[in-house]
């Protein structure tokens, strides 16, 4: 008996000849396999017959009982008496006279009545195989139970987890379903705020009663459109499929269809010639045959749904929003007891608040409350694997387990004499059995204590913040207040002779942090002043101190940014245009780096439309990139260098070289030139640099000096320099044009190099310390 080659379970009656390169292939198929692949005689047949599906699955099962079928070609040419049954055709197999085969079934192409009369006018002939009729309601569904999962079931099993809130919505789809006409409600939300949790929460008010008379009895069959698609190889499979579908929901009655993602509906089975899902779903929506409830995103809902006015207006849009932080806690204080029995460790009302919070301030591309949820899942798996009491239970609840399996072995078994050696071998070793199930049950005792006591903490959830987003746990678990209030001492320990900048700076940020703005939107600063004044230097200060990651800083050169298509580098190029598929070279970047400090080197260089996209985010805190995604800057610090205004007095002297005032006025004077108004006035602070003196630059060497000696630690050098030394430095470096970088390139030539040189030369004797002192007014080294 030979099974069918293409499900290879159900017996070969159809024999199908086919021509693969150049040669003849015959392939066995079952009866079903032939029916769904739209063989047309086989169909003719069956439709001539009448044979259903039930018909199809009931003949399959009982089709190896049928006495000399192994095999044959269809015959589909008779179903008379007079054909030979043992004809082959083409020299194949003996052919079966499918018509005989459904008459072994008492299937026959007379009509019922006439079965019955035939029957008995000629009492003679066999009496025909009869088959019991199915009970009205007891026939398999078989597209539902295909195609689709009852979330009635689901619910009655408890495998729906219990749904806080939504109140309003869900009795705005519960409105929408009791209408006479048009009763498809569609849950209309961005990823994550719980759409398909509604449809859940209504299968479970279903099966508590909680519901109007008209939706008692309902059951909610959430629709799989992808194994609906699956497998359709021939035109008019899946149309048969959806059609099928719509009928098996009419003759329930009471069904109500859930698809997730339903714009998945336009352009579903669509092929040249076919039908997508959504055109054969109109007419059963408008007559209000079935009933469905979409859900999808704003933005699907806008591409795909708003442009067929036709299958629009047959859905009742129901927004979703994104719940409140406070709707949010809630949400997670009802579900957290289902995390505490998955993950088995204690999840505090304190630790689900401040995963709400900290997955609102850092987590910014997601949506509660489902990134909250992440966040406290992620965070109890990670308790859950790396804590020794969990591994130390499981283990003993193991050993325990196999202890008893032994011990019940061992008790079954029996060589007949109970003296033998082997029979008190086996009893002692039963007796050891039992006193280990003792001390092991005893062992999860005390471990069940420990296990009730283990518990997410806020580290366990600022650890998974720092793997999702690169913020240090430190920085997320420290009193953000507390570093803020320090923060000002901290800098001007790296920033010399900018007092009055830092402290306009650390004003600005404790504004912005503190939230006292009436709108969220990231703290700006315009850095203004010559070159090498520590303009520069306080960005990268800020950014280690306030973030503790070098991936904070995100640094634009705007000279890069001169024409007017440099746009497309920040936020993405238009559609149509080469480079669409990659993302902006800031938006993407603030994306993965939302706590981050950008810094816009030398902003006059900019192109005006440059210029304009900034404004948005000074004014907005957010932008839109080319893809359509919002990018929140709110947590962002934006901080715009210039050179402008510092050349016009650097050769003045008297009165007008000290005075910041003068130096203020000079600054705004040339911003105004390159910089509209409106700009100007959303930037928090316009701050402006002065020059460093002579004392400063012997401070900044001290700092210079000191990183060189941290440098030299990991070779166990150690630096020593005296005052004397620091300021023959600072005398011979300083410079009012160059600044502090000159400075830099000073300690380079005349100290790095000399040091350098003479380890390299003296490899082969192992240096402890370098002094660095003063002698005829120049530097003098001496190593030991």
């Amino acid at each position: 008996m030979e099974l069918c080659a293409r499900c290879h379970k159900r017996v070969a009656v159809v024999y199908v000849t086919k021509i693969e390169n150049g040669e003849t292939v015959t392939e066995g198929i079952c009866l079903k396999c032939a029916k769904e692949l739209g063989i047309k005689p086989v169909n003719d047949i069956l439709e001539k017959m009448g044979v259903s599906s039930d018909d199809i699955d009931e003949i399959a099962d009982n089709i190896e009982s049928l006495p000399g079928i192994n095999g044959g070609q269809l015959d589909t040419t008779s179903g008379d008496e007079n054909s030979d049954p043992n004809a082959s055709e083409n020299g194949g197999a003996p052919a079966i006279d499918i018509n005989k085969l459904f008459r072994d079934f008492g299937l026959t192409n007379k009509k019922p009545d006439e079965r019955a009369d035939a029957g008995r006018r000629d009492p003679e002939q066999p009496r025909e195989k009869t088959r019991p009729n199915p009970k009205p309601g007891s026939s398999k569904l078989k597209y539902l139970g295909t195609y689709c999962q009852n979330l009635n079931d689901k619910a009655k099993e408890g495998k729906l987890d219990s749904i806080v809130g939504r109140t309003r919505e869900l009795d705005r789809v519960i409105q929408i379903l009791s209408r006479r006409q048009k009763n498809n409600p569609c849950l209309i939300g961005e990823p994550g705020v719980g759409k398909t949790a509604i449809a859940e929460a209504l299968a479970q008010k279903i099966e508590a009663n909680d519901v109007p008379d008209k939706l008692r009895g309902k059951q909610i069959y959430l629709v799989d459109l992808t194994a609906l698609v699956a497998g359709t190889q021939f035109r008019g499979q899946f149309e048969s499929r959806i059609l099928g579908l719509i009928n098996e929901v009419k003759e329930q009655g009471n069904v109500i269809l859930v698809i997730d993602e339903v714009h998945n509906i336009v352009g579903a089975g669509d092929a040249e010639g076919s039908m997508n899902a959504a055109n054969i779903l109109k007419p059963a929506l408008s007559r209000g045959e079935i009933q469905v409830i979409g859900a999808t995103t704003l933005d699907e809902y806008r591409k795909h749904i708003e442009k067929d006015s036709a299958l629009e207006r047959r859905f009742q849009p129901v927004m979703v929003n994104e719940p409140s932080i406070e709707d949010s806690v809630k949400i997670l204080l009802g579900i957290k007891h289902y995390y505490e029995e998955f993950h088995e460790v204690k999840i505090p009302d304190d630790i689900a608040r401040r995963a709400v919070i900290l997955s609102e301030r850092y987590i910014t591309d997601r949506y509660l409350p489902d990134k909250a949820i992440d966040l406290i899942d992620e965070a109890a798996a990670h308790v859950s694997l790396t804590s020794s009491v969990l591994h130390d239970y499981n283990e003993t609840e193991g050993l325990l387990e196999a202890a008893k399996n032994e011990r019940e072995r061992l008790g079954q078994e029996s060589d007949g004499d109970e003296n033998s050696q082997d029979s008190v071998d086996r009893y002692q070793r039963i007796a050891e059995l039992q006193t280990n199930e003792l001390r092991l049950t005893e062992k999860l005792k005390e471990l069940e204590t420990e296990k009730k006591q283990i518990e997410v903490t806020a580290d366990d959830l600022a650890d998974v913040i720092e793997i999702w987003t690169g913020v240090p746990a430190t920085t997320i678990n420290e009193n953000e207040f507390l570093r803020l209030d320090r923060l000002e001492a901290r800098i001007k320990e790296h920033i010399i002779g900018q007092d009055k900048a830092v402290s306009a700076v650390v004003r600005a940020i404790k504004r912005g942090r503190a939230g006292v703005s009436y709108k969220r939107k990231p703290v700006s600063f315009i850095f203004a002043g010559p070159t090498g004044v520590g303009k520069t230097e306080l960005v990268k200060t800020i950014a280690s101190d306030l973030f503790n990651s070098p991936d904070a800083l995100i640094r634009l050169d705007m000279s890069e940014y001169m024409e007017k298509h440099a746009v497309s580098k920040i936020i993405g190029s238009p559609p149509g245009y080469v480079g669409y598929d990659e993302a902006g070279q800031l938006t993407e970047k603030i994306r993965r780096h939302p706590y981050s400090v950008v810094l816009f080197d030398e902003i006059e260089k900019a192109h005006p439309d440059v210029l304009n996209i900034l404004l948005q985010i000074l004014d907005d805190g957010k932008i839109t990139d080319s893809h359509g995604k919002v990018v929140n800057f709110e947590n962002t610090i934006l901080v715009m260098t210039t050179n402008a205004g510092s050349s016009t007095g650097s050769g003045m002297a008297g009165f007008g070289a000290g005075s910041g005032t003068m130096e203020e006025n000079r600054t705004e004077k040339a911003l105004s030139e390159f910089l509209r108004p409106e700009f100007i006035n959303r930037i928090d602070e316009i701050i402006t640099f002065r020059a460093l003196e002579e004392p400063d630059f012997v401070e900044i060497a001290r700092i210079m000096i000191k990183e060189l000696g941290s440098a030299l630690a990991d070779k166990n050098i150690e630096v020593r320099c005296s005052e004397d030394a620091l300021a023959l430095i600072a005398k011979k470096a300083f410079s009012r044009k160059y600044g502090a970088r000159n400075l830099r390139r000073f300690i380079q030539t005349e100290v790095e190099d000399k040091i350098a040189a003479e380890i390299i030369s003296n490899y082969d004797k192992k240096l402890s310390a370098v002094s660095i002192d003063v002698d005829n007014d120049s530097l003098k080294f001496e190593y030991i």
